[in-house]
């Protein structure tokens, strides 16, 4: 009988190499749950303006159907933040202007809107001269109460205030020198001492600038009494980003403004100009 062949066996290890292949996928869906994770976190920890810009990303990643997801920087939600903001105010103000005993007769001649400029209140005279003597600086009981009110809310605020004086188109009778520039800009100053004398801080106003009537609220009808017409800003800037300045027809005025005052010294103070006809 011949012998049995002799047999070997011999086992390959592919143990090491099965498992070597396994722990790199198992890491791979760590390190993404991790970054889920952390996603998770970072949006509940984020702004509302931005919590909606990444579900409208998501909701629609082209951006077309309501312009969110497209701009997700923190630039766009600043701009966001700071809307919310102006328009929280100018809620807050109109309902402190609706306690007014007066403000149904003068709700059609206040309008507050949102401009990249910040939150700008306009105060339009009606034919009768609502907030000024026609054709003087005089302001009028309504504008001062009106003022009152203003500076008792924005004067809780950081914000800085530019202050704008308007005339329509008709020009004065008089050629001693006094028009519309000169009017647009007295108007505009003494709505500064009047608020500063009711609660805005002295550092608050930056600016005081006259338009004459080269800015008409209603270009096609130049005369209209809604052209004539005081704003106030309440920029969306910065403070201090600008240096306290009045500008007097385009220049400077040689000498510093009065102190502010109250509305009975104004009243006082005021020398009588020539009405327009």
């Amino acid at each position: 009988m011949a012998d049995a062949p002799i047999i070997v066996i011999k086992k390959k290890g592919g143990h090491a190499g099965h498992h070597g292949r396994a722990w790199k996928v198992a890491y791979a869906d760590f390190v993404t749950a991790m970054m889920a994770f952390f996603l998770v976190m970072w949006l509940l920890s984020s702004s509302k303006p931005v919590q909606e810009a990444v579900g409208g990303y998501f909701r629609d990643p082209s951006g077309t159907a309501q312009k969110k997801g497209t701009e997700l920087n923190g630039a766009s939600a600043a701009k966001e933040g700071k809307e919310d903001d102006l328009n929280a105010l100018k809620q807050q103000l109109t309902k402190s202007l609706e306690k007014m005993s007066n403000f149904d007769k003068l709700k059609d001649q206040i309008e507050i809107t949102i401009t990249p400029e910040g939150l700008r209140i306009e105060m339009m005279e009606g034919a009768n001269g609502t907030f000024f003597e026609n054709g003087k600086s005089q302001p009028t009981p309504a504008l001062q109460d009106l003022l009152q009110v203003l500076s008792t809310e924005i004067g809780k605020l950081p914000n800085t205030l530019s202050i704008e004086g308007h005339t329509d188109a008709k020009p004065f009778s008089s050629s001693g020198g006094y028009g519309n520039w000169e009017l647009s800009t007295d108007r505009a100053n003494i709505a500064r001492r009047l608020m500063e004398g009711s609660g805005l801080k002295p550092d608050q106003v930056v600016q005081v600038r006259g338009f004459a009537d080269r800015n008409l609220r209603k270009p096609a009808q130049p005369e209209d009494p809604s052209n004539r017409r005081v704003t106030v800003i309440v920029q969306d800037m910065p403070k201090g980003m600008q240096r306290p300045s009045f500008v007097f027809n385009g220049k400077l005025p040689d000498a510093a403004l009065p102190a502010p005052a109250t509305a009975s010294a104004i009243k006082k103070e005021e020398k009588p100009k020539e009405e327009k006809k």
